[in-house]
């Protein structure tokens, strides 16, 4: 009989080893991120850069500066007028941020010693979404104002029009071919501009899915944000796939392909980020509860960057990324 029940117990203990250990694997992890709050407490961080020498950029709402983490320290460089919606920004290869400034009704370029060139778009307003910088140097970015998917070369604007009213351009990448993707929120359809200047609109598999940011892997790969569908898409030979987010999870935001492969994403109701890799989802809680991460940027050396609309700045470090 003891001989049973020591049997028994050992069975239990191991039933109960195995159930911790499933558990723990599937409960989300809580990396050591390093945040970096606003100098000033009004200031609101809306899209992340990274530089070529490991600095980052983000641009300010409600601010009058673009504001930059350089060796371990916030720093705000100064800009004339407030900003207003500035959600679009890249660094070229100089390390100078390029950026959205609807207010000024402009692109901007900003050096990092805080000098600062204008190229206005000559409309009477600007309404302007996500920017990209092409391996070319030149600059694309939505400017929903002119339905238009824009680039910007050596000062000079061409436009490429979107034939529907219901376009609505938002997200904008650019490929190492040089073939620029952007998605048409209104029109839920993700849209390749050729280098030849030929356009082709491919429609979302969910209807209604309200496509925002999109980011190109190292295959070619086209990865969207599906905001109101809650889904991750991926585009390839022609083909989507789609992957919902977890029950509980919603409106994700911002998307950046990390040096391994890995696509991260941020939950605006989710407090935290998320990355799709081999097709799973893994959740990543960030310190705060109430964390609200906007956009992302993934360092070369797998550091993953994120704007957090609550007022911080942060990074999971690529140890604990990877």
């Amino acid at each position: 009989m003891k001989t049973r029940r020591a049997l028994y117990l050992a069975i239990a203990l191991v039933i109960l080893f195995v159930a911790v250990a499933l558990a723990w694997r599937s409960w989300p992890r809580r990396p050591a991120a390093v945040e970096y709050p606003m100098t000033v407490a009004t200031d609101i961080p809306t899209a992340i850069a990274v530089a070529p020498d490991g600095s980052v950029w983000f641009t300010i709402d409600f601010g009058e500066g673009v504001g930059l983490v350089r060796e371990g320290s916030v720093q705000r460089l100064p800009k004339k007028g407030r900003n207003v919606e500035p959600i679009g920004l890249a660094v070229d290869s100089s390390g100078a941020a390029w950026f959205t400034d609807p207010s000024a009704i402009a692109v901007l370029r900003m050096t990092p010693a805080g000098e600062v060139q204008s190229f206005p778009l000559g409309t009477p307003i600007a309404r302007l979404a996500r920017l990209a910088v092409a391996p070319d140097g030149a600059i694309w970015f939505a400017e929903s104002t002119n339905y238009s998917i824009t680039r910007l070369k050596d000062g000079v604007l061409q436009r490429h029009d979107i034939q529907s009213v219901r376009g609505g351009p938002y997200g904008v990448t650019v490929a190492a071919d040089g073939s620029v993707w952007a998605t048409l929120q209104s029109a839920n359809q993700l849209m390749r501009i050729a280098p030849s200047g030929e356009i082709t609109q491919y429609d979302l598999p969910t209807p209604g899915a309200s496509p925002t940011d999109v980011a190109v892997d190292p295959k070619g790969g086209v990865w969207v944000i599906e905001f109101r569908g809650n889904k991750v898409a991926h585009f390839a030979d022609g083909k989507f796939s789609e992957y919902p987010l977890p029950d509980g999870k919603a409106a994700p935001s911002g998307i950046a392909v990390a040096p391994d492969g890995a696509v991260w994403f941020g939950m605006l109701r989710g407090g935290g980020l998320g990355r799709l890799r081999d097709g799973r989802i893994e959740l990543f809680p960030l310190p705060r509860e109430n964390a609200r991460p906007y956009t992302l940027a993934a360092a070369a050396n797998g550091d993953i960057w994120y704007a957090d609309i609550s007022g911080f700045v942060g990074m999971i470090p690529a140890a604990a990324a990877r």
